[in-house]
């Protein structure tokens, strides 16, 4: 792996622990480690993508995890100018809006939903359908203009795809939604977006190797290690991710529901109330210095900060100027990558000299290799954190009594 990783404090890794995290990768019905590694999935991928390719527009309709991980793949490494829209709320402004601009016979539609009946997907699924009919769109000729994922064993997805002749893409039954991003459910987006899918599988890869490293040096156990010590200690709880990359702004929106759903649990495994979790939050540098790092810096000492650096980014600016001012003289001789790395040097010297513990990891650059490694990497270091609390990092009890009772509350309006 080609992560590079700093620590604030001293950390011994707890390399038994690795034993930990292999019972759990093995498990089969979590397999996030090793899904990527089924190359008909890319396969069965590509050939959907094939025959849409010359859609100029892409809608991904899903929430949660089935939108999160997309969104962020996009983002982050979009090559082309392929149109990207993202139905991941029920919001009628939003969605009236979205619809707007549409032209369908040169739009995809991409509706992802592990179960199959997730609510707000279904309510998306109806509204685009009639918005497609009211455009003299028949249901036999939905095929042309909608690809399901979804459980391949199970799901009303699934039978309606099957009963309209749609294409179905797997979203794996060993793999939870907020662990499905190197999966046909970012697979497909990621080829729309000119994204090459096989370099970010290649770095999941490598990833995969160096977590497995029998070794006290192992990036993984002193990662999970320092933020356990903490939290043990310290009653340090709350985790800011903070990449130096505007890019990689929306891959703190994916760890945020990585991190809170995964460990935010009321029972631990012996079926104890504890209450237990690390709550995320959401930063990008360098802008929230501006913003939140008042905050960071002199608040509650209950934080650790995460900050991700791009060490060579893929464009850059001389900041000469022929104006005349103290502050285009100062910046003057240096570039805007200079100035993203000052910056954030600047701030691990300062949150050092405050106290405040971080960790500091450097990707070489903002690529598909080290997006597969950031990835895998982070999703492994939610399983094993939650080994760590002694809780279940794969289920998700806290949001099924408010669709239970969002439910009851729509047959209160009949």
């Amino acid at each position: 792996m080609s992560l590079n990783f700093k620590f604030s404090e001293s950390v011994q890794a707890d390399v038994s622990k690795l034993d930990s995290f292999k019972k759990i990768i093995s498990n089969p019905k979590t397999q996030f480690f090793h899904t990527f590694e089924r190359d008909e999935l890319l396969v069965q991928t590509r050939s959907v993508f094939e025959k849409f390719k010359n859609r100029k527009t892409f809608v991904h309709v899903g929430i949660g995890g089935s939108s999160l991980g997309p969104e962020m793949l996009v983002s982050a490494l979009q090559k082309n100018k392929t149109h990207f829209l993202f139905i991941n709320n029920i919001d009628p402004d939003e969605m009236a809006s979205q619809l707007e601009g549409i032209h369908p016979e040169e739009t995809l539609f991409y509706f992802v939903s592990k179960s199959g009946g997730t609510a707000e997907t279904m309510a998306a699924l109806s509204i685009v359908t009639n918005f497609l009919m009211e455009k003299k769109i028949g249901k036999d000729q939905l095929k042309n203009y909608f690809v399901f994922a979804t459980d391949p064993v199970k799901s009303e997805l699934l039978d309606l795809g099957r009963e309209l002749g749609i294409d179905l893409l797997e979203v794996p039954s060993d793999v939870g939604g907020r662990f499905c991003a190197l999966t046909p459910v970012g697979y497909l987006p990621a080829l729309f977006a000119g994204i090459n899918v096989e370099q970010m599988i290649k770095g999941a890869m490598s990833a995969q190797k160096v977590c497995l490293l029998d070794s006290a040096e192992n990036p993984l156990l002193k990662s999970a290690e320092f933020l356990f010590q903490l939290k043990e200690k310290k009653n340090i709880s709350q985790t800011v991710l903070m990449p130096y990359s505007s890019k990689l702004r929306n891959f703190s929106f994916w760890f945020t529901q990585l991190w809170a759903e995964s460990l935010g649990k009321k029972k631990n495994t012996k079926g104890e109330t504890v209450h237990t979790g690390f709550t995320p939050i959401v930063g990008y540098g360098a802008t929230d210095q501006h913003s939140q790092m008042q905050l960071f810096m002199e608040g509650p000492q209950d934080k650790c900060l995460i900050l991700i650096e791009v060490v060579k980014f893929g464009a850059d600016f001389k900041l000469n100027s022929s104006l005349k001012t103290n502050a285009l003289e100062k910046l003057s001789g240096y570039s805007l990558s200079n100035l993203m790395q000052a910056e954030l040097n600047g701030t691990l010297k300062a949150l050092a000299e405050n106290g405040r513990p971080t960790l500091h990891i450097q990707i070489e650059r903002n690529d598909e290799f080290h997006m597969g490694e950031l990835i895998l990497f982070f999703e492994s270091l939610t399983a094993l954190m939650g080994d760590y609390l002694k809780i279940d990092p794969f289920d998700q009890p806290g949001v099924e009594a408010g669709k239970i009772y969002a439910y009851q509350f729509l047959n209160q309006l009949k």
